[in-house]
């Protein structure tokens, strides 16, 4: 199919998009705010934006510039320069409607700051901190000249309000200086360097180029609510802006995590998390502007906040990014690109003035951000990806202009300059960028971290984000509440515990405190235990976040359980006395795992661990078979035993002859399968720091391979990963229940 019969579609569904919605409006009187037109503005935004956004991702551009571009095309610069009269019925100027679809655009603005607040990755931010600020620093500080000094001497007639001149500098240096972090991770994404070293310090210096550059539109804005510098005034600002901030970062961060896990474990209707993070975000807001600060920093500081609290979960992320990208962003851009008149920009004055932006705009981003990877110690072609890389506008300088405008420090035609300049530059940055990033192969050190982080991105343990356990106080419970101890100390997993009745019958003693405690102190210590891995950042070790649901003395167990999951939970941890020796579980163990979709493990304690004390560290032996279960139970074992300074020892077993006669002369040597099963195992414990043995045993079955093995090493647990039989009670197969019934060690069953 050419080129031309793919886009006929295209075509006669945006001339769908003008003129259908402009129809209906047309038929509306413009006497008053109509609900009609305001449908029809929405229609036409969201049904253009996603077709020339999706125009832009196919051509390797970022969908927002699409959705500039379908807003210039259904302004007066194309549609209405065809039609004006269906032009005006669908935006009309009447200050009723305008305001109804500003209103949406206003919202828009704060949900899009809410968004780049929670894309804010702190945690990236501080392992490339020393040469991401520079960069940024260097960055923002020659641009920002350069734009403020443009508009000190741009002509009095090009101006909004030649009184105000200082302001406008300052909104044209804002403009200039600050990179997108949207455009600049699409294009670093596209070309798989995310995790590259360059890569991690274009993306912090265009994180924190955000930060500065919302913090000090804030001040600009104070600043312009006073019409010129104060020093009174200016002083508030700026104190009011850093209280504001620390207090935020400190006390309001405990605070909001509190809020959100109270509302996502307390309520029983839908979505109650994204309900609390819009609250959150609207208190937020109005507190900057009591102090005089523009509700965009309280937004955007949300927004920080939110996106490290350990209970949003990436199906609630996705949740709210879909509202804001589905219907927020191309109403929003949309409107900003209708706000340009592109025929403006035949005038030579103002095309002047735009071709000047955008070489200041580039010389100036591109040469700071270049000296900035210079002082930083990155060498020629590092430094000219950094300053390729940092060289991209987008939703940033949208925004700022939007504002810009609306508060009238910005006239029409410099707000339109802006838009090409920020177009211009935009677009030209990811082809740029990927012709300078091809040029950069990965050094050895780079290979072993992007081995690795490919490791724990397919991982079964290192993407989990809540864990879930249900323990009595007996052995096998405390010994569970030590092992989900040291994955959440080690992880930082957040954890809710819901106890159990030691024996069925029986009145609730203490044991809920005792377990959470335990499980509390074993996790502090696996935080502080646990070095990092090669590559991975350092960092001060947080406290786990454990939590106990207690469970309303008629309900059963497993009840609470299947309720409490539907919160969201990727593991659940099971530890409850007595099971039959038989290897058959018992039937609560049975019910309680019946309630819950999703992996689960059963702890049965024996030998050492049916002590109070934990005793020596983990000597685990895990059993591998190359299926992807068995894999999951050895991932859970390495990780146990890097969080208590054990060992691991992986067991091949093949069936064999059951006399030792015959076993005489049998093959012992290793095949290509089942050294590559090992062997993925004893990489998986080089990459976690975890000393990991092999040992290969012929036996009758796999379970007397298994029970030699126990009898004649010092294994402490077994971690068997397995699958669930289908049946009513709970049954892993022959193997797992032969361990069970005659294992004398302790005994970790992992279901996934």
């Amino acid at each position: 199919m050419t080129l031309r019969y793919r886009l006929m579609p295209l075509a006669a569904a945006a001339l769908l998009c003008f003129a259908a919605p402009a129809a209906f409006a047309a038929e509306e009187a413009s006497h008053g705010p109509s609900e009609v037109v305001f449908l029809a503005q929405i229609i036409a935004l969201l049904a253009c934006g996603r077709l020339f956004g999706e125009v832009m991702q196919r051509l390797g551009q970022p969908a927002v510039m699409g959705q500039l571009l379908a807003g210039i095309l259904l302004g007066p610069s194309v549609f209405g320069a065809i039609a004006p009269g269906l032009q005006q019925a669908l935006f009309p100027s009447l200050p009723a409607q305008k305001a109804m679809i500003d209103a949406v655009a206003q919202l828009g603005i704060l949900l899009l700051l809410l968004l780049t607040g929670m894309e804010t990755d702190i945690a990236l931010i501080r392992q490339t901190r020393g040469a991401a600020i520079k960069v940024s620093i260097a960055g923002i500080s020659l641009p920002f000249l350069c734009g403020f000094a443009l508009g000190e001497f741009l002509p009095a007639s090009m101006l909004p309000h030649p009184d105000g001149r200082l302001i406008t500098a300052l909104f044209l240096g804002t403009a200039l200086s600050i990179s997108s972090v949207k455009v600049v991770s699409v294009a670093i994404r596209q070309m798989n360097f995310m995790r590259r070293t360059i890569g991690q310090v274009i993306l912090a210096a265009a994180i924190i180029d955000d930060t500065i550059g919302w913090i000090l539109l804030a001040v600009i804005l104070g600043i312009a609510s006073h019409g010129q510098i104060e020093t009174l005034a200016l002083t508030e600002t700026v104190l009011g802006t850093a209280a504001f901030l620390i207090l935020s970062l400190t006390l309001g961060r405990r605070l909001v995590f509190r809020l959100i896990r109270w509302a996502n474990d307390s309520f029983v209707s839908e979505m109650p998390v994204i309900t609390t993070i819009l609250i959150v975000m609207g208190i937020m807001a109005l507190i900057t502007e009591a102090i005089g600060v523009h509700a965009i920093l309280g937004a955007f500081v949300a927004g920080v906040i939110i996106g490290q609290s350990p209970i949003l979960t990436r199906h609630i992320d996705e949740q709210l990014r879909g509202l804001i990208v589905a219907l927020f962003m191309p109403v929003f851009f949309g409107l900003a690109g209708i706000s340009a008149n592109v025929a403006a920009l035949g005038q030579p004055a103002l095309l002047l003035l735009t071709l000047g932006l955008i070489v200041i705009a580039s010389i100036g981003k591109f040469g700071g951000a270049f000296v900035g990877g210079a002082f930083a110690g990155f060498g020629i072609r590092e430094s000219l990806a950094l300053g390729c890389g940092m060289n991209a506008r987008g939703s940033t300088e949208v925004i700022v202009a939007s504002i810009g405008l609306s508060l009238g420090a910005l006239n029409q035609d410099l707000f339109t300059a802006i838009l090409a300049m920020t177009i211009a530059t935009t677009m030209a940055m990811p082809p740029l960028l990927r012709w300078q990033l091809a040029r950069l192969p990965p050094n050895p050190e780079e290979e072993a971290r992007l081995e690795r982080e490919a490791f724990e991105a397919r991982g079964f343990v290192t993407n989990m984000e809540r864990l879930l356990v249900a323990a009595d106080d007996s052995p096998s419970g405390r010994f569970a509440s030590r092992l989900v101890g040291l994955l959440a100390g080690m992880r930082h997993i957040p954890t809710t515990i819901v106890p159990i009745e030691a024996e069925a019958g029986r009145r609730r003693r203490s044991q809920p405190p005792v377990v959470a405690e335990r499980l509390k102190k074993v996790a502090a210590v696996s935080a502080e235990a646990v070095e990092p891995a090669d590559g991975e950042p350092e960092a001060a070790p947080e406290p786990a976040d454990i939590l106990t649901r207690p469970r309303a003395e008629p309900e059963p167990p497993e009840q609470t359980v299947e309720r409490e999951a539907r919160k969201g939970y990727d593991l659940l941890m099971i530890g409850i006395e007595p099971n039959a020796e038989d290897g058959s579980f018992d039937p609560r163990v049975t019910r309680i795992a019946d309630g819950f979709e999703g992996p689960f493990a059963v702890t049965v304690a024996r030998g050492g661990h049916r002590r109070p004390e934990p005793g020596r560290p983990l000597d685990i032996l895990v059993p591998v078979t190359g299926t992807a279960y068995s894999r999951n139970g050895a991932e859970v074992a390495v990780m146990l035993a890097r969080a208590d300074q054990g060992s691991v020892t992986a067991l091949y077993t093949r069936r064999g002859p059951g006399s030792w006669r015959r076993r005489i002369g049998a093959n012992w040597a290793l095949g290509e399968d089942e050294a590559a099963i090992l062997r993925e195992i004893v990489e998986m414990g080089d990459r976690l720091g975890v000393p990991v043995r092999t040992a290969v045993r012929t036996r009758a079955t796999a379970a007397d391979a298994i029970l030699a093995q126990l009898r004649r090493a010092r294994h402490n647990l077994v971690v068997m990963g397995v699958s669930r039989r289908p049946g009513a009670t709970l049954s892993f197969g022959d193997t797992p229940a032969g361990v069970l019934a005659e294992s004398p060690r302790s005994v970790l069953f992992v279901s996934s």
